[in-house]
């Protein structure tokens, strides 16, 4: 199979959603039957985008929109993560980790780097005024694989 599946979720920059965007990753992504920790590691770098895009990107505004473009091509899960809010002024900066622009809201910093760290691609883009995209990859190791 050559052709990728392919979903796309647009959704309210409400944190009621944060969850939503989760499980609704870990549904498409199942079709892999990725392990525990794989499934995990994705919910994770969903959970820490979505919330980045609803803090920062839109200061809690719940009337931006944060979209979700997923893609399953062999055993390569792609995700793209964007918003059209504020966009990041410094984005080395903003990498650094536990560097929050928003220390009164008790953020830990260290969005970006779990997104690194438990993704095999990592790339972010961003402009100040425009919004943010973060775009991942991942390659699943199947549970089927692990037991043949």
């Amino acid at each position: 199979m050559n052709e990728a599946n392919e979903m796309t979720l647009t959704f309210s920059a409400r944190s009621e959603n944060e969850a939503f965007a989760r499980i609704a990753v870990a549904a498409f992504v199942s079709q892999l039957d990725p392990t525990m920790e794989e499934l995990n590691d994705l919910k994770t770098v969903i959970s820490e985008a979505v919330t980045n895009a609803i803090i920062h990107g839109y200061d809690n505004d719940p009337d931006g929109k944060v979209t979700i473009e997923a893609s399953i091509k062999g055993d390569v899960v792609k995700l793209l993560i964007k918003d059209n809010g504020n966009g990041i002024e410094d984005l080395d900066l903003a990498r650094q980790p536990l560097y929050t622009s928003k220390p009164e809201l008790e953020r830990s910093g260290m969005g970006f780097t779990i997104m690194e760290n438990f993704m095999d691609g990592f790339e972010v883009s961003s402009e100040p005024g425009t919004g943010t995209s973060i775009a991942m990859t991942k390659r699943i190791e199947s549970k089927k694989a692990l037991f043949n």
